[in-house]
């Protein structure tokens, strides 16, 4: 092995740690052999090192990429897409660990290593997430230090300690980076990794669905409002309208997904708030009704619910304000009528029977809606996680046998009865409620705060909202799940480890309200700081600001980075004054490159020497300018730069462009007998 090129007792140790801390935050999304390739990678390595083992054949090295790819082939079912990708890259990182010789090899492994934290921001995106990708980006460093370090050198920490500055020292540049460069839209979008826990309100639901989300704590969105906050019961989270039943499952109609705007007209005072919204694979947004998004990219569909062109896929920042009292398409058109009294041929035979019979004994819709949540009320009718089957007529199994359900029952068989009985009506699928923080006054929705309610359509007044479970489970409504249902086992059973199981510890309660704020703060102010918010921030530096001079702003910004960045790096106030000096300086960097570095106290005439017989392909231009350089600094002779600087040239241009050329010419030369 080159010694020249061998790789530092530290620099070696520190990739190992580095290894472990990237890979670390990757294990829930990859599969079990990364770990056991990992294991025999490093102990490879060590034992390289310690010149037990030898580096592996070409074969040897062909064989574990190939069985790393069909690893992540079986494991992942494809060798494309992200999380194959994720999985490709991790292996690579590992298998890099044996292969490399040189310290070019090592830097190659450490960048690689430095895209792999990056990849970890896909799948986690949280504050602790944040703050631990510090440990592993400290550890790369610190292997890139100890890579420069000779091979005695024993001591890690002192290396941590230094990279730990240099991050420190990079702080304030990426502060400034952060807030003033441009925050460019993407030109592509990648795909949702599949391993990441998404959950939501799907396209189509059944009755079990809900109930499925409800036994989660899974954050859905954090929401603050300009003034005090609306009483729990007037919130109602708009996500998507269900008009189509097939028997079985509620789901979309086509219609309802056209950007066509809506009629409403605004009434009562508005509700103005935003809404830091989790990742959830949909591009529905939430928002109490009737909502208005200011977003070039969002838009009001023809059933009420705001819908973004593009899949939410990470963190989202939105403002809205809404009019809870709104009248909405007093006058709708057939085809909307159409849909809202779409039922199935057949089936629910008892349900239609009692519909007709609703209808008969009431003359108005009012009256008729009203005798159903009276029905809802006065009978034996439970809430409950855990309903019990129903048959094939769902709905009649739900109203005349079980008697239990969740609020999905409560919605769609009142939505079945209300249009067998000739009155529109739909299912709304969204949130209801939330937790109020008091650490920082904003409300907190999880997936448990999934729900489901009715709307149906009177002439003249237009779509009004009506939930069935309030007559069942009020509780449910005003104080919410976890009140409603105290006494049921399934409650939260998706979640063993939420601090919310335990929220009647009062320190662990207040410990969890303070994390959950520090959570929001950091998606709020550092991952929804996105465009709308930036150029914000720079009108409140630089005042009013259009595109003509912002663009003139960051090419000043561009133009002030770029020459702190020469000041770093040329750092002129310690150049040499003297241009003698300078040029023998410039002298001794070009002999420096090819190993042949100054001694301490070595005088001009012996440094030019002693290069000359350890080069001797090019001692005559290092004695030429050594000798010019003496009679000019010693002998009293008038300085001619211009021939010195030629003389410098000359030896440049004769040098190896490739620095180990010399050294190895050099030792070829001593072993030739």
């Amino acid at each position: 092995m080159n010694t020249a090129q061998a790789i530092p007792r530290n620099g070696l140790v520190w990739l190992l740690v580095a290894q472990v801390l990237v890979i670390l935050p990757h294990l829930g999304h990859l599969p079990l052999w990364i770990i056991g390739l990992w294991l025999a990678c490093a102990t490879w390595r060590v034992q390289i090192f310690r010149m037990r083992a030898r580096y592996p054949k070409g074969w040897a090295k062909a064989l574990m990429m190939i069985g790393a790819g069909f690893g992540v082939y079986f494991s992942r079912g494809s060798v494309i897409g992200l999380d194959a990708g994720v999985v490709l890259l991790i292996a690579a990182f590992i298998l890099k660990l044996v292969e490399m010789r040189s310290r070019r090899d090592a830097l190659v492994l450490i960048f690689l290593g430095f895209f792999a934290v990056v990849t970890s921001y896909l799948f986690y995106d949280s504050l602790l997430a944040g703050l631990y990708s510090l440990l592993p980006i400290t550890a790369l460093l610190a292997a890139m230090i100890g890579l420069q370090q000779n091979t005695v050198a024993t001591q890690p920490w002192p290396t941590m300690r230094l990279a730990g500055s240099l991050l420190l020292q990079a702080v304030p540049l990426m502060l400034v980076l952060f807030v003033l460069f441009p925050r460019l839209g993407p030109l592509w979008s990648l795909p949702q990794p599949q391993d990441r826990g998404v959950t939501g309100l799907a396209d189509s639901m059944s009755p079990g669905d809900i109930a499925e989300l409800s036994r989660s704590a899974e954050l859905a969105f954090r929401v603050s409002f300009e003034g005090p906050i609306p009483e729990r019961d007037q919130l109602y989270w708009r996500a998507v309208t269900f008009e189509r039943f097939d028997g079985r499952r509620w789901s979309q109609s086509f219609a309802s997904q056209a950007p066509q705007a809506p009629d409403w007209t605004p009434r009562g005072e508005p509700v103005r708030y935003s809404v830091v919204m989790q990742p959830s694979g949909r591009p529905w947004l939430y928002a109490l009704d009737v909502p208005q998004v200011d977003a070039d990219n969002v838009r009001l569909m023809a059933d009420f619910h705001l819908q973004r062109q593009r899949p939410i896929d990470q963190p989202l920042l939105y403002r809205a304000t809404s009019w809870t009292e709104s009248l909405r398409e007093p006058e709708a058109v057939p085809s909307m009528l159409e849909r809202a009294l779409q039922l199935p041929a057949t089936g629910n035979p008892r349900s239609r029977t009692w519909a007709a019979e609703l209808r008969r004994n009431h003359r108005t819709p009012e009256a008729t809606v009203q005798a159903l949540l009276r029905h809802f009320n006065q009978q034996p009718y439970g809430y409950t996680l855990r309903p019990p089957s129903v048959g094939a007529d769902i709905v009649d199994g739900f109203l005349f046998d079980t008697l239990n359900g969740f609020c999905i029952h409560y919605a769609g068989a009142m939505t079945f009865v209300l249009r067998a009985a000739g009155i529109p009506a739909r299912v709304v699928a969204g949130y209801q409620g939330g937790e109020i923080n008091p650490s920082g006054n904003y409300l907190s929705v999880r997936q448990l705060d999934a729900h489901a309610w009715v709307e149906y359509w009177i002439a003249d007044r237009g779509w009004i909202a009506v939930d069935p479970t309030f007559q069942v489970a009020p509780e449910r409504i005003e104080l919410g799940l976890e009140e409603a249902l105290a006494d049921e086992q399934g409650f939260l059973e998706d979640s063993p480890l939420t601090l919310r199981r335990y929220r009647d510890i009062g320190w662990l309660n207040e410990l969890r309200f303070g994390w959950d704020n520090l959570n929001y703060g950091w998606q709020r102010w550092v991952l929804g700081y996105q465009g709308e918010r930036q150029l914000e921030i720079l009108k409140g530096l630089f005042g009013k600001i259009d595109e003509r001079k912002l663009g003139l702003l960051m090419v000043a910004f561009g133009a002030l980075l770029i020459s702190l960045l020469a000041l770093m790096l040329l750092k002129p106030w310690r150049r040499e004054r003297d241009p003698q000096l300078r040029l023998f300086q410039r002298f001794e960097g070009l002999l420096a490159r090819q190993g042949i570095a100054r001694q301490a106290g070595e005088g001009a005439r012996d440094f030019a020497e002693r290069a000359a017989g350890l080069a001797p392909a090019v001692a005559e231009p290092i004695r030429d300018f050594a000798r010019l350089y003496e009679m000019t600094r010693y002998a009293g002779q008038p300085a001619n730069m211009a021939t010195m600087r030629a003389s410098l040239a000359r030896l440049k241009r004769q040098l190896p462009w490739r620095p180990d050329i010399l050294r190895r010419r050099r030792t070829d030369e001593r072993s030739d007998p």
